[in-house]
């Protein structure tokens, strides 16, 4: 259904997509290779690092708040490459200060500003609409006339917000020769909308923040309402909205435009789960790289932002050094999808996405099994950013007692107790049929390594919501759990469990439903495991 909903969005807002902000389609040109308005002198001291805080005219005449920081070897004369940084969500212009002195120290010029409508950049929050797009070019427009940036070696790169944009961003201006994009969105629909759910938790997150450190726009504010408020009657709207905001609609010509492109996520991230992440790797057809690791949203580079050694920005750092400054470090022969596994071990590399679960085995769902919905069985996903932290720095995901959960409001299949370690890797899949007593409902399904004591660690989720349907006629229900990798310890098994609450997401079960899975021989229903061989 959200399949086809898309499809009618890309219609909807065609026309959109491809004017673009007019000021990022004029700036698309590269400019000329003119001396900078300013010298050496008006960043400090010679021989240092010098950084400048500067207001620079945005779309619009819309002034952002900014810092400019450029190599120690300045003299005048030399051109560097040079980084764009728009900040995440949020967060003041500081954000990246750490980042952007060691990337001038190896010779590039950085330049990072808050993006509209936050702190003291004007403007309103327009969640990376059309004049965040012109933005990000005006940056670069600036870059080229106030510092020694080279106009044939312009990178854009940020976290969360900041990723979204940067993508965005090299669809729409053809002088961005590289991206590395850190915890954000491809598709902002499969994010906070998946399997047509409201990821409340997440949305309610980002819309407090925005509340809080900025000036939301009225368009933001009517989102907002109508998605927390759940009001199907402009569910096409929001989805036109949120599908122009999405790179994934530009992927097209973010590929004849030709930037080389790095993503980076994490397994648990609750706000931009990984697998829209993967599905738009997979679309992109230049230079790509794709790094999956344990932790939660922007927690993966959350030491690097303050200056400590850190995985994901020595990534960036050699992505930026291979594409801009032509330097021979080996990250383009490197297998290009990289994967961190949340138990441990060293990093896994693979050609493409489609081989890092190139082994299946389905689990069989027997039998008939008939739950109350309106109740949280005890089986949930944790909570927003905290739970996937502490399952990255103490391996403590969320838990569930396997054999405890009332089976009245939890749905429970458990495979064979495993002889061997199991090496999950990817996304499970659940296909089943449901018969419902209401014609809307929500189910999550939920996969846990159990072990001997029958202690449920949970390895992913993902929820479902229907409208709709016809009571008491059966119906298929196809699902892509979130993509993780794991292992699964030799004497352990997996259980699915499928109940109708949990605390992340927004519930459409009306008072009284029951939700019954059943499996015919026509039709078996079953779990799909992807597996990596030893």
């Amino acid at each position: 259904m959200r399949t086809a909903l898309r499809t009618a969005a890309i219609g909807t807002v065609s026309a959109a997509l491809l004017a673009g902000p007019a000021a990022a389609g004029a700036a698309a040109a590269p400019a000329p290779a003119v001396s900078p308005a300013v010298s050496p002198d008006a960043y400090g001291a010679s021989g240092a690092t010098g950084v400048r805080f500067v207001d620079i005219e945005g779309d619009g005449g819309t002034v952002l708040k900014a810092n400019a920081v450029v190599p120690s070897d300045w003299d005048g004369r030399r051109r560097y490459p040079a980084i764009v940084l728009p900040t995440s969500w949020g967060l003041p212009q500081t954000e990246y200060l750490a980042q952007a002195r060691k990337l001038a120290d190896s010779g590039y010029v950085v330049v990072s500003y808050n993006t509209r409508g936050f702190w003291q950049s004007g403007g309103r929050v327009e969640v990376a609409g059309p004049p965040d797009v012109a933005d990000a070019s005006a940056v670069i427009d600036w870059t080229l006339a106030n510092t020694p940036a080279d106009p044939q070696r312009i990178g854009v790169a940020g976290v969360s917000y900041g990723a979204g944009i940067s993508l965005l961003a090299a669809a729409h201006d053809k002088r961005i020769k590289a991206v590395v994009a850190m915890s954000g969105w491809a598709d902002l629909i499969d994010s906070i909308y998946s399997g047509r759910t409201q990821h409340r938790q997440a949305v309610g997150l980002l819309g407090g923040a925005g509340y809080l450190t900025g000036r939301p726009s009225d368009e933001m504010k009517q989102i907002l309402k109508d998605f927390l408020g759940s009001n199907l009657a402009r569910e096409q709207q929001m989805i036109d909205w949120g599908w122009k905001r999405s790179p994934a609609a530009y992927v097209d010509r973010i590929n004849d435009n030709g930037a080389a492109v790095m993503l980076g996520n994490a397994w648990g991230d609750t706000v931009f789960p990984p697998n829209q992440y993967a599905s738009f790797y997979e679309k992109l057809t230049g230079p790509k790289r794709l790094e999956f690791r344990p932790g939660d949203h922007a927690t993966p580079e959350g030491a690097g932002l303050l200056g400590l050694p850190n995985d994901v920005w020595t990534s960036a750092h050699r992505w930026f050094d291979r594409y801009l400054k032509g330097v021979d470090n080996g990250i383009d022969r490197e297998q290009p999808v990289q994967l961190a596994s949340r138990s441990g071990g060293a990093y896994e590399g693979y050609p493409d996405w489609k081989s890092v679960g190139a082994t299946e085995r389905k689990i069989a769902l027997d039998g008939r099994k008939k739950i109350y919905a309106n109740l949280d069985s005890g089986a949930n996903g944790g909570t927003v950013i905290l739970s996937s932290a502490l399952d990255q720095f103490l391996k403590l995901p969320p838990m569930a007692v396997v054999p405890f959960l009332p089976r009245s409001f939890a749905a429970v299949w458990q495979s064979e107790r495993y002889g061997s370690e199991q090496r999950l890797r990817g996304a499970a899949k659940l296909h089943t049929t449901v018969t419902s007593t209401k014609k809307s409902g929500t189910l999550v399904a939920y996969l846990y390594d159990v072990g001997p004591l029958g202690i449920g660690r949970l390895i992913s989720n993902a929820p479902y919501t229907f409208h709709g349907e016809t009571p008491g006629r059966p119906f298929n229900v196809d699902l892509e759990l979130f993509a993780t990798a794991y292992d699964v310890p030799a004497g352990h098994r997996l259980a699915l469990v499928v109940d109708t609450v949990d605390p992340l997401y927004i519930e459409h079960n009306p008072s009284g439903a029951q939700l019954t899975f059943s499996s015919s021989a026509a039709d078996p229903s079953y779990l799909s495991v992807p597996l990596r061989k030893k």
